[in-house]
């Protein structure tokens, strides 16, 4: 598997990972389930809760394997900003 291909992962399974933990976010949020009436509706909040946190986990984990295989450009686009904006005071 090439950088790429490796990157491309990453950001696929953080953005699952997002997904699954917003939307298990949002089935936990109370106000949401008031509003749309799902507090009749048996939800399995002990499965939910553990697919929030486990996504969450994961999501914190792809997040650092992005912020690592993306350091490169976050450090020269950084120092262009700054470069740039320096010009300008």
């Amino acid at each position: 598997m090439d950088t790429i291909q490796g990157k491309w992962l990453v950001d696929l399974l953080m953005g699952i990972s997002f997904a699954i933990c917003f939307i298990t976010g949002l089935l936990k949020f109370p106000v949401l389930l008031q509003l749309t009436g799902l507090t009749t509706v048996v939800l399995p909040f002990a499965l939910i809760t553990n697919l929030h946190d486990v996504s969450g986990l994961l999501m914190g984990l792809f997040v650092f394997l992005h912020l690592f295989l993306n350091r490169r450009w976050i450090v020269a686009t950084t120092k262009r900003i700054l470069t740039v904006n320096e010009g300008n005071d």
